[in-house]
């Protein structure tokens, strides 16, 4: 789940209503301004139990916000071996995003063990599994991301990836029945 709001700090409702529909981890998109990031340190500390991660990281700048905000891991829309370096640098996990098969085998070349496929909605589901034959396996652990709707969710994991991120589509009743629906999964 990834939200996005100019003010982080009035999203802990909504954090807690994400908490009790079952999601554990969520993103927080990252705004510029010095505000954002101690609206972010107030969001960590008011929801313990989630494990806050920061999305949109794209310059050096939102990835130093990041870390001093404290999130626990950053999610990218990008493929960009310096903050790639500078975010394992600081003993920082962040996901890359990728869209080609270049993007693809770049980043598992760069050692990167999770990537967000992204836009997701632009290349359809059954893309990922279209990848690894030509590319060969093992391929990064997927999240596929961009454009998912709640009702995207299982076909997408059907089809080949790992989990799915959802944004502004999320709704808290069809995400309610989703997540009811995958606990009767085997």
């Amino acid at each position: 789940m990834v939200l996005r709001h100019r003010q982080p700090s009035l999203l802990v409702p909504q954090l807690e209503q994400l908490f009790d529909l079952g999601l554990r981890h969520v993103e927080i998109a990252w705004g510029p301004g010095a505000d954002w990031i101690a609206q972010c340190r107030q969001l960590i500390a008011a929801c313990p139990d989630l494990r806050l991660g920061a999305s949109s990281i794209c310059s050096a700048a939102a990835l130093e916000a990041v870390l001093e905000a404290g999130f626990a891991y950053g999610v990218s829309p990008i493929l960009d071996s310096a903050l790639l370096e500078s975010s394992a640098a600081a003993g920082f996990v962040l996901v890359p995003g990728v869209m080609t098969p270049t993007e693809v085998n770049r980043a598992r070349a760069l050692g990167c063990a999770i990537v967000k496929l992204f836009p997701a909605s632009a290349v359809g589901m059954g893309y990922w599994q279209r990848l690894r034959d030509p590319l060969g396996a093992p391929l990064p652990f997927c999240i596929a991301a961009g454009g998912l709707r709640p009702s995207d969710v299982r076909p997408w994991l059907e089809a080949g990836v790992d989990a799915v991120a959802l944004g502004a589509s999320f709704a808290a009743e069809p995400v309610r029945q989703l997540l009811a629906e995958l606990a009767l999964r085997p």
